[in-house]
């Protein structure tokens, strides 16, 4: 049963693999209105492995936005339209448009960042 959870089958954060399966994500959230963050990352990237935990902590506190992690080795495609350039970069997305990015490990801001989202996506669905 552990090596399940360290797996990340209780996972609130939807790893995408494939641009295929970006593109399904995006679209389906798009529809349905839901706000998206992105963390673009690489397993080289030890910045970006250091901020796993929080995103998946976000993930669970945020349980009404999708909450998505592309690593940019595997998908090259997706960091480029989405003009990723450095890892990791986080991305806020609404209504099909980036609307926030940050750029760093800096735990303390894109918590600050998202909560700011959450509450605006919230009054701009009410």
């Amino acid at each position: 049963m552990e090596s399940n959870l360290e797996e990340g089958i209780k996972s609130k954060v939807l790893n995408v693999d494939s641009v295929e399966s970006w593109d399904s994500c995006f679209n389906q959230a798009t529809s349905q209105g839901s706000p998206i963050v992105v963390h673009f990352t690489a397993s080289w990237c030890m910045p970006s492995v250091a901020m796993n935990p929080i995103f998946e902590e976000l993930a669970s506190t945020y349980t009404d936005v999708l909450f998505l992690t592309v690593d940019v080795d595997e998908i090259k495609e997706v960091a480029s339209r989405m003009d990723v350039k450095a890892m990791p970069t986080f991305v806020l997305m609404r209504n099909g448009a980036q609307v926030d990015k940050l750029v760093g490990a800096n735990p303390d801001e894109i918590k600050k960042r998202i909560d700011s989202f959450v509450q605006s996506s919230r009054v701009y669905v009410a």
